[in-house]
């Protein structure tokens, strides 16, 4: 693998990366850095989790690197890239991320998203700033409200595309796109090819590089992957049995709805464990108070909707728990993806009730996985009983024929470190052995 300053950036930028710790480009940055130092339009999806705000930013800072100036006047600092984004953490984190790559470069950077007042932003942008970080709206409220012009970008980057197609935005961005010179270079980044975004690069993009470093929709290797089933009544009493049987330092636990998160968080509270939720009805700086109370330690369980399942980067994150599995098949493998970040090693463990059967069956065609169901001790479900052997199972499904539970060759353990967290005989569904659960 080449080093940084071997794919052809400077000293400024590359001094910046080793205090932050960065040692070898991972593969979508060393895949893309060329690619976009030389200016070429970029169409590229990458596993979540594997570096891609560098793999933009670092030679777009690169090729913007001549007009950094120290200059008090606005208007030698014109918006010279804009990077826009489907959510406020995401933006937020390309913000902090952009402290450290700019340290040694004197271009001004910031971050505009909704959920805050809008007239601090305002002040920011009058004074000049060559690169922003945006969500679609706040930007359309700037552009309307005549606080940010955008006819000297060089550079634009669609981050998680796809995101912005689910939520409703690809004819805003394509309304942004217009408001951009000609002569513009596109870095566009999204976890799948949707044909929307395929023919958003079709209209707006010059013989983009197309940069696939692995399949789409694929799970991370280095994550750990685990189906429990479960009936639905007993999935809080499961969730701090695993907490506190697996001793898990921090997690997230994903739901899909925000009464569901804010149910589980109360659940596990009266259990003495340190949690707080996240979702859209919280304001910005409630959210941004708990992401950082969460990163600096202080939160041991943050239970959140998907609004955090892309743009969180929390270094190290042992574990992700779906307490739910999510209602489109796609937002697993960004939820897994939250851990096993940068190469660590992560765990993910799903709970399954009946009811989600179908949910799983469409994850595992998605993802071409082969995972099977498993059973806590303890907490075997009444809905695999002999009703269920009877019935048989789709041709994809996941759902196979449970071991018995007394079969010695068929146990699993609890092993330390960054083992398997559980094993079993090869093709059968076994119960994982805890000690010391104490719950109910």
């Amino acid at each position: 693998m080449a080093l940084f300053n071997e794919l052809g950036l400077s000293t400024p930028i590359t001094t910046a990366l080793a205090d932050c710790g960065y040692t070898e480009p991972t593969a979508i940055q060393a895949a893309a850095i060329p690619h976009a130092l030389a200016g070429n339009d970029i169409l590229a999806a990458a596993q979540t989790g594997t570096g891609k705000t560098a793999a933009f930013m670092l030679p777009s800072i690169e090729r913007l690197q001549h007009h950094a100036n120290s200059s008090v006047s606005p208007a030698m600092h014109p918006v010279r890239m804009l990077v826009l984004t489907p959510t406020r953490e995401l933006a937020d984190q390309i913000y902090a991320n952009n402290k450290n790559y700019l340290k040694n470069i004197n271009l001004r950077h910031t971050v505009i998203f909704g959920g805050t007042p809008i007239e601090p932003q305002k002040t920011v942008l009058q004074q000049g700033c060559e690169i922003v970080v945006a969500t679609v709206g706040r930007l359309l409220d700037h552009w309307e409200q005549k606080s940010i012009s955008l006819n000297k970008v060089e550079i634009l980057v669609l981050d998680e595309a796809d995101r912005m197609l689910d939520m409703g935005f690809i004819d805003d961005v394509r309304k942004i796109i217009k408001m951009l010179p000609d002569n513009r270079q596109i870095l566009l980044f999204s976890a799948t090819f949707a044909p929307e975004i395929r023919k958003l690069a079709e209209d707006f993009m010059h013989q983009p590089q197309i940069i696939e470093t692995a399949a789409q929709n694929a799970t991370a290797d280095n994550v750990e992957q685990h189906l429990i089933a479960v009936d639905e009544w007993r999935k809080k009493d499961l969730l701090a049995t695993l907490i506190h049987g697996l001793n898990i330092p921090q997690a997230i636990v994903f739901c899909n709805k925000k009464i569901t998160v804010s149910q589980i968080t109360r659940d596990l509270l009266k259990r003495n464990i340190a949690a707080a939720s996240l979702h859209g009805d919280k304001s910005q700086s409630e959210r941004l108070k708990t992401l950082a109370d969460f990163k600096k330690g202080d939160v041991r369980i943050l239970v959140a909707t998907d609004v955090a399942a892309r743009g969180l980067d929390i270094s190290e994150l042992p574990f992700v728990i779906n307490y739910e599995l999510p209602q489109q098949a796609e937002d697993y493998v960004h939820r897994i993806g939250r851990t096993g970040r940068a190469g660590a090693n992560g765990v993910a463990l799903s709970l399954i009730a009946d009811a989600e059967q179908k949910l799983l069956d469409a994850i595992l065609r998605l993802t071409s996985q082969d995972l099977k169901l498993e059973q806590i001790e303890h907490f075997e479900p009444s809905w695999l009983g002999s009703s269920y052997q009877s019935r048989q199972p789709e041709k994809n499904s996941a759902i196979k024929k449970i071991s018995d539970k007394n079969d010695p060759a068929a146990k699993c353990e609890k092993i330390p470190g960054r083992k398997r967290l559980l094993r079993g005989r090869q093709g059968e569904v076994c119960a994982l052995l805890l000690p010391n659960f104490g719950v109910r």
